[in-house]
C-alpha cells in the first residue's frame, strides 16, 4: 500500500494505486509511461514503452485525457499528435538534457545555414525544434528511416551526436551532426565496462546507441530500450547481461526474465575523486516523476501541456511522416 497525506484540503491518507484508478474511470484517461519511470509508476501505467511506442499509443488513444509519466518532450508529442485532448505531466519540470542541447532559435540558424538539406531530429526534442524538422526518429527507427531517404539528398541529423554516429554507421549514409548528447548515456565508463567484461566474460552486453561509440563498440547488442528488452526477453533466462542504459529498463528486464542476472554498468565520476558510479546513471529528470505527483496531477488535473497552434501543426507532419514509416 502507498500512501500519501495530502496538506492542503484534509488529513486523511490517501492510498495512491487505488485512487489512480479510481481517476482514470472518472477522467476517461490513460497514464503512458517510460520504461526509465520509477518501477512503482511503470507499475500503474496503462501502457509502458519507448518513444516510438509511446508515439503510437498517444495517436491511437480514445481517452480524453493522456497523463504522460515521462519527460517534457514527450508530453508535448502527445499534445501534437492529440491537440484536442488533455495531456498532463506529473512534474512540469522533468526535463530533459539531450532536448535542451537544441534550443530553436539557435537549431533554426544552423537549418537556414543549410538550406538544401532534409532535416531528421530525434524525438527528443521540443515541439519548436520538431516543427522545423522534415522528419522524426526514434532509437527504433532512426535506421529504417535515414534508407528511406532519397540518396542524393544530404541529411542534418540532430540533436544527438552519438545517435547520429551509429546510424551513419549503420546506413552508409553522411550526415551533418548537431554536437547534443544525452548526460546520463554520455558518461559510461569505458574502462569500468571493460573490467565488468572480464569479471564476467559469459554476460551480454547491452548498449543504447546514444552512448559514444567506444562504449558500444563494446557491446553485443545495441538498440532502443524497446530492442534491449527484446534481447532479455528472447535470450538466455538464467543468463547475465550487463546493463549501458538509464537502470529504469531493468524492472521490466527482471519481469521478463526473473532468473536472469542484470548488473548496471557504472559510469565516468570526474572531479577531485576519480572512479565510477551506478547512481549516475540515473536519469534526475524521468526520476522527477513520482506515484505521489501522479496522483495530484490526475487529481488537480494540472500541469497541463499547451502548445501554439502553429507549433502543433508545424511540428506534427515530422512526426506523422516518421510514424509512417516505421
Amino acid at each position: 500500500m502507498v500512501l500519501l497525506t495530502p496538506t492542503a484540503d484534509t488529513s486523511l491518507k490517501v492510498d495512491l494505486v487505488p485512487a489512480i484508478e479510481e481517476l482514470k474511470k472518472e477522467l476517461n484517461a490513460v497514464v503512458l509511461a517510460h520504461y526509465y519511470q520509477v518501477d512503482e509508476v511503470q507499475d500503474v501505467a496503462d501502457f509502458i514503452g519507448d518513444s516510438l511506442d509511446l508515439s503510437r499509443k498517444a495517436a491511437e488513444t480514445d481517452a480524453d485525457v493522456i497523463v504522460f509519466c515521462g519527460v517534457h518532450f514527450m508530453a508535448e508529442t502527445a499534445k501534437v499528435l492529440s491537440p484536442h485532448k488533455q495531456v498532463l505531466l506529473p512534474d512540469l519540470l522533468a526535463g530533459c538534457s539531450l532536448a535542451e542541447s537544441a534550443p530553436p532559435e539557435e537549431f533554426k540558424r544552423f537549418v537556414d545555414a543549410h538550406p538544401d538539406h532534409l532535416v531528421v531530429n530525434y524525438v527528443n526534442t521540443s515541439a519548436a525544434v520538431k516543427a522545423l524538422s522534415d522528419y522524426c526518429v526514434t532509437s527504433s527507427n532512426a535506421v529504417q528511416v535515414i534508407h528511406s531517404l532519397p540518396e542524393d539528398k544530404p541529411i542534418i541529423f540532430g540533436p544527438d551526436r552519438y545517435l547520429g554516429d551509429w546510424v551513419m554507421r549503420e546506413t552508409g549514409r553522411d550526415m551533418l551532426l548537431w554536437e547534443g548528447s544525452c548526460e546520463v548515456h554520455e558518461i559510461f565508463s569505458e574502462q569500468a565496462l571493460l573490467e565488468m567484461k572480464q569479471q564476467h566474460p559469459e554476460a551480454k552486453v547491452l548498449v543504447h546507441p546514444e552512448c559514444p561509440r567506444a562504449i558500444r563498440d563494446l557491446g553485443d547488442v545495441i538498440g532502443s530500450t524497446k530492442r534491449l528488452l527484446e534481447a532479455v526477453a528472447q535470450g538466455n533466462p538464467t543468463g547475465t547481461y550487463i546493463v549501458v542504459t538509464e537502470p529504469g529498463i531493468i524492472h521490466k528486464m527482471q519481469e521478463a526474465a526473473p532468473n536472469a542476472t542484470f548488473l548496471m554498468a557504472p559510469a565516468e565520476v570526474v572531479g577531485d575523486e576519480q572512479g565510477s558510479c551506478t547512481s549516475c546513471n540515473t536519469c534526475p529528470h524521468m526520476k522527477r516523476n513520482t506515484l505521489e505527483k501522479l496522483y495530484l496531477c490526475m487529481k488537480n488535473r494540472s500541469p497541463e501541456i499547451t502548445l501554439e497552434p502553429d507549433i502543433i501543426e508545424r511540428a506534427r507532419l515530422p512526426i506523422e511522416r516518421m510514424l509512417k514509416i516505421g
